[in-house]
């Protein structure tokens, strides 16, 4: 099996909402995108699978693979190939990977944010940067793009700390920064018994506001994206994955007793809507 069809397994199994926005772009701009995505998907199971010396192990041998596939080493392993081929055409910078790795790498080493600029910082090198990444694929006509596409890789981490909640609780982790929860009289005791009290939901929906509002930024950049179906793949990103937001709206911020997804019927509407708008043109 080649690397680009491995690449694209790995995505349409994980990457479930991707996967299904992908199919718009051209067909080179979707094996890329597969690439990378199998390439940061990799790096994020070896933090979430394993505990300790051994996450180190694998998070330096996945950084030794990308310093190869930058150097232009030959390899035998198909997805590091297909990654390399990508990163080569499409001149991503080494500087994301690298990010990306350390915020990884945070993950072994920090489980408690005291402050959102705490947060930030590790969003911005476990989302911004893949922001800063599919906006390489993508190609863009204004620099200011950029700094969009961080922030839509930001607005997306933040939804997927709320959404997961519970389960990263169960992993020893926080990503609510602490100051908030102290300001909103939230405990840790009240996440571990999942307590859905009155302040806890003032918690959540001031998380939400402020997921909101990246995804507001964020999407001024879409229109500086280059051609259309990338844009399309972009818009229908942003507005399926603030779905989730609306999702934990409607579960009355229970986000212990059920898991807030958007179901592909939903997904199938949103780009729907999406087509007829004509947004992305």
């Amino acid at each position: 099996m080649d690397g680009f069809t491995l690449a694209k397994k790995i995505t349409e199994k994980y990457g479930k909402t991707f996967y299904f926005a992908s199919r718009f772009l051209n067909k080179e701009k979707r094996k890329a995108a597969y690439a990378i995505y199998a390439l940061c998907r990799i790096s994020d199971e070896s933090v979430d699978a394993k505990e300790g010396l051994l996450c180190q192990q694998d998070l330096a041998l996945i950084k030794k693979k990308i310093d190869s596939a930058y150097n232009n080493a030959s390899s035998t392993e198909p997805l590091l190939s297909a990654f390399q081929q990508t990163v080569n055409n499409y001149s991503v910078p080494k500087k994301y990977f690298d990010a990306l790795l350390e915020g990884m790498r945070m993950d072994l080493e920090k489980n408690r944010y005291q402050t959102f600029e705490e947060l930030y910082d590790y969003c911005y090198k476990v989302a911004g940067v893949v922001g800063l990444i599919m906006a390489d694929i993508f190609g863009y006509s204004d620099q200011k793009a950029a700094d969009h596409a961080i922030n839509l890789g930001i607005a997306m981490q933040l939804t997927n700390i709320l959404r997961d909640i519970k389960e990263d609780f169960g992993r020893g982790r926080i990503y609510l920064p602490l100051d908030e929860m102290q300001r909103f009289k939230v405990s840790e005791a009240d996440i571990s018994e999942h307590r859905v009290t009155g302040n806890f939901k003032a918690l959540i929906r001031f998380q939400i506001t402020r997921a909101r509002e990246y995804y507001e930024n964020g999407k001024q950049g879409i229109k500086m994206i280059s051609d259309p179906n990338s844009r399309l793949i972009a818009l229908a990103m942003a507005e399926i994955y603030a779905g989730i937001l609306e999702i934990i709206e409607k579960n009355g911020y229970d986000i212990f007793g059920r898991r807030a997804y958007v179901s592909c019927p939903k997904k199938i509407v949103a780009l729907l809507k999406i087509l007829l708008k004509g947004e992305y043109r």
